[in-house]
């Protein structure tokens, strides 16, 4: 355990800047991956290792109405994605918050999470993740 400025006890549950500097140290690393929009249409897109789905929907200019409206801060549920479930098991497991917000989300399955909190690694390449129809 450490103890920061003000003398209280803090604890490291996981440390996201190691995170991503391990994936994120060239700029050049992108696998393809595949988003079934609402519409049930399939759309390549291009993401980059370290960064978060959420944005990977962003950055690809992939127009689905309202996903992201709290811009991954966990305030909501419109970047519900849903996985197969093997890809699913392979994730880390879902903090409480996130469970929170599924909750609220609209045709929830057993495999949904949200795209903000899925952050893309080299394995995930060629996955797909269905928005469900609102």
């Amino acid at each position: 355990m450490k103890t920061n400025f003000f003398g209280l006890v803090t604890r490291t549950i996981f440390n996201q800047n190691l995170f991503f500097k391990r994936f994120s140290s060239n700029s050049n690393n992108y696998i393809n991956v595949k988003i079934i929009d609402r519409e049930e249409k399939a759309v390549d897109a291009k993401a980059k290792i370290g960064s978060n789905m959420l944005d990977v929907v962003i950055d690809n200019k992939i127009d689905i109405d309202g996903f992201g409206a709290c811009e991954g801060t966990l305030a909501c549920s419109t970047c519900h994605v849903i996985l197969d479930s093997e890809n699913y098991k392979t994730l880390p497991e879902p903090v409480d918050e996130e469970n929170d917000m599924l909750d609220l989300a609209f045709g929830l399955t057993p495999t949904s999470r949200l795209a903000c909190q899925i952050i893309v690694e080299p394995r995930m390449k060629d996955w797909v993740f269905v928005v469900p129809n609102v």
